[in-house]
């Protein structure tokens, strides 16, 4: 950084700080200097951090002497050479295809119509692999820091016919997927190595998914991903989450951002799968890839609410960066899934305008009837009959994975692939008494409601069978929900499970 005194003042000291931990404790990065000349000077400080990191420049010594400070730069470390990451599945244990995550040695891996595997006809290199059936997929749910190839095993189960299967890579944390190589069939009992070249030089992970062979079963194992981060890699969707921890301090315009932006979406067409779309209505983070948004966020209170009619005029949003597919209004007919608001329309009916906003393409994901008309439904309700209890509302809401079961059945995407549906859909909503600055009026006794639901025609009618966390929510999304909000009170209210 540069530093100079100011002016005619006397000399005067500063030193710099750094914080790991979100600015709870802080190290020095090295002596104190002093400003003793009116021109800029420079000072270097070497450090080896890894991980999150912050910075503050403190003057020391109490004076009313004043110094300047210009070009901060913040350099990162070397690249250093990744070594291999090897997941042979042996010291995790899942019995059933329901979709769930399983803690591994490398981490922690999401399973979707699979299981770990300890039949006579399962393949494996030891007593374990992975078996995954129908059009299921075995996804990592951590990030790897570069990858020059990745190695799998395959066999088909038993007795089973062939199988075909995609090795897919994401750059955002799992919001947005990229096909790797060629599909690859599999037919052998015997396992078999799939080797991929890739060259990725920043966070990524990896999934397979099984493209075919509805009742057929293949088995996976001793998934490698090797290789340094070398420059020259592919290009990133650029996005940075988070994952806990109160490191966003931007402050946003929109009230529909009050406590931060999840994904940290950008206006920038750039961001393909995470770029910012703000209404007046509500604000999204919406993936061109999948056709929908990753969420939508919105403050509801009475004066959201008037005597509007729900307008029904679903089409497309024409915000939308130039050359994007803009999802038309008929782009679901006939798929078994509903037009699913994520901002409701009966959440917005002081205005003509307000309601219809609602009816974007780019508001709706493909949700079953039943999670759409039942237990979703019946939740938007319930927030909608706290407005006259004197409360204000904050809500975000989204989906997440890959496939759900409407009424005709099971499917990955609608229309021609240019539309995702989700495996899950969830909601993160804040409940405090109405008035002003909100941030700094919710507290660890603040009101937290979470739920993630099936995407399916088996779900239920209560909403409160599908409670959970906030900080469950942010593992299965690796979003930062709330992030504007103290650490104490954000980690607080975020590992609670609403009982009311």
């Amino acid at each position: 950084m540069s530093y100079a005194k100011y002016g005619t003042d006397a000399n005067t000291t500063l030193q710099v700080f750094y914080s790991t931990n979100s600015g709870s404790t802080w190290t020095s990065a090295g002596t104190a200097v002093t400003a003793s000349s009116t021109s800029l000077q420079t000072v270097t400080y070497t450090l080896n951090v890894t991980g999150k990191v912050r910075f503050e420049i403190r003057k020391t010594d109490g004076t009313t002497n004043r110094t300047n400070v210009d070009n901060i730069q913040v350099e990162s470390n070397p690249v250093v050479a990744t070594p291999d990451v090897i997941e042979d599945y042996e010291s995790g244990s899942k019995g059933s295809y329901a979709a769930g995550s399983v803690t591994l040695a490398t981490g922690n891996w999401y399973l979707n119509e699979a299981l770990i595997g300890t039949l006579t006809g399962d393949a494996k290199a030891g007593t374990k692999s992975v078996r995954i059936r129908d059009l299921g997929s075995l996804e990592m749910q951590f990030d790897v820091q570069g990858a020059q190839s990745v190695s799998i095993a395959h066999a088909v189960y038993g007795t089973d016919a062939a199988s075909t299967w995609q090795l897919q890579a994401s750059t955002d944390s799992g919001t947005s997927w990229t096909a790797v190589g060629n599909t690859v069939t599999t037919s052998s009992a015997t396992l078999q190595t799939a080797t991929f070249a890739v060259n990725y030089t920043s966070a990524v992970r990896f999934r397979v998914v099984k493209l075919s062979g509805s009742g057929l079963r293949i088995n996976i194992d001793n998934f490698t991903i090797s290789g340094s981060a070398a420059p020259g890699g592919e290009p990133t969707n650029p996005t940075d989450p988070g994952t806990g921890g109160s490191t966003d301090t931007t402050t946003y315009s929109s009230v529909h951002l009050t406590f931060g932006n999840p994904s940290g979406a950008k206006t920038d067409v750039a961001y393909i799968n995470n770029y910012l779309l703000q209404k007046s209505q509500f604000v999204m983070s919406y993936s061109r890839d999948k056709g929908t948004a990753n969420w939508v966020s919105w403050h509801l209170d009475e004066s959201w609410l008037g005597s509007a009619p729900r307008q029904d005029d679903f089409r497309a949003d024409n915000t939308l960066p130039a050359g994007w597919y803009q999802v038309g209004s008929t782009d679901y007919t006939g798929s078994g899934f509903d037009r699913g608001h994520m901002s409701p329309s009966a959440d917005r009916t002081a205005t003509v305008a307000d309601n219809s906003a609602t009816f974007l393409m780019t508001n709706m994901i493909p949700q079953a009837p039943k999670n759409n008309q039942g237990a979703w439904a019946t939740l938007e309700g319930y927030c909608r009959t706290m407005l006259t209890g004197g409360y204000e509302i904050y809500i975000i809401s989204g989906g997440y994975g890959v496939g759900g079961t409407g009424s005709v059945g099971y499917a990955t995407t609608i229309a021609g692939g240019k539309v995702t549906v989700p495996n899950r859909t969830w909601k993160v909503i804040m409940i405090i008494p109405d008035g002003t600055n909100d941030v700094a009026r919710v507290t660890t006794g603040t009101r937290v409601i979470a739920v993630d639901m099936p995407n399916d025609q088996a779900i239920g009618t209560d909403w409160r069978a599908y409670r959970t966390s906030v900080d469950a929510i942010e593992a299965k999304t690796g979003y930062d929900f709330f992030s504007l909000i103290s650490d104490n009170v954000e980690n607080t209210i975020e590992a609670k499970v609403d009982a009311l």
